[in-house]
């Protein structure tokens, strides 16, 4: 069992795929910016009754897969400080429990059952669909990527607009990153005057940042569609019009298949 009261961490599920593992490796960073532990929770489904040893064999295939993981992190010789942790139960239920304390929730786009097929997981959808904390959603890892590739903020007039935003620069920030913010073409002109004043403070906190704004028809994923390969990072609200499903699903994974872009999915203002 997690330590009740466990200190705040960057939370990586291990699935024993290649996917996690890029996950655990995206998110270093992120760990080490924070000054939090990287926890590397694996989950053990309830085992067959009938079967020799069950829990057993779970265990075995945890380890290995969980020891993997560690040693591609331990590699990096990066200053993080690493934890490990095998659970039992189901895997969406399990980690959103484990994720309680957790700042930020990382997992592999793609795990065990959806390596082959190039799209999401229902596994990482879940997670997104109900964390308390921001969910990243990790398709690959690349550690020589290029800084040029744009961090897109897709934000809307809703509660969590902002938060949004501010989580979106602050990633764009710690990447040296462009940032390309996506608004509704369709905004009331109180509502585009206020995001614009937004955008100008930003500009003016960070102004070695590359700030620009596009205003966008419909759904944004047209333009992420448009500029994949040009983007490390997609950032949007769980409350997003439309829901995330679009992102997630068949149009986002066709929009994103060929490129290692990953999605950070924001939680709502209000999550605990």
């Amino acid at each position: 069992m997690l330590d009740p009261s466990p200190t705040p961490c960057i939370l990586v599920a291990i699935d024993g795929s290649q996917s996690a593992v890029d996950a655990a490796l995206w998110a270093i960073d992120e760990a080490v910016e924070r000054d939090v532990p990287l926890r590397l929770v694996y989950v053990t489904e309830p085992a067959d009754p009938q079967a020799i040893d069950p829990q057993d064999h779970s265990r075995r295939i945890a380890e290995v897969a969980v020891r993997h993981a560690l040693t591609a992190v331990e590699s990096t010789e990066r200053p993080v400080k690493i934890e490990v942790e095998i659970l039992q139960g189901r895997p969406v239920q399990a980690l959103l429990e484990a994720a309680r304390c957790a700042v930020m929730l990382c997992v592999g786009a793609r795990g065990l059952k959806h390596a082959t097929q190039g799209r999401i997981g229902s596994t990482a959808a879940a997670l997104s669909a109900a964390a308390h904390c921001p969910v990243a959603i990790v398709r690959t890892h690349r550690a020589h990527s290029g800084p040029n590739r744009a961090v897109v903020i897709e934000v809307a007039d809703t509660p969590a607009g902002s938060a949004v935003l501010r989580r979106g620069i602050e990633a764009a920030q710690r990447r040296g990153a462009p940032v390309t913010v996506l608004t509704p073409a369709r905004m009331y002109a109180d509502v585009e005057a206020h995001w614009q004043r937004r955008l100008a403070e930003w500009q003016r906190l960070y102004p070695d940042l590359d700030i620009t704004s596009v205003s966008t028809q419909g759904d944004g994923l047209d333009y992420i569609a448009a500029h994949a390969g040009s983007i490390q990072l997609v950032v949007v609200g769980r409350d997003r019009p439309g829901g995330i499903g679009a992102l997630l699903g068949p149009l986002g994974n066709t929009a994103l298949r060929d490129t290692d872009c990953s999605i950070l999915v924001c939680e709502p203002q209000n999550a605990l």
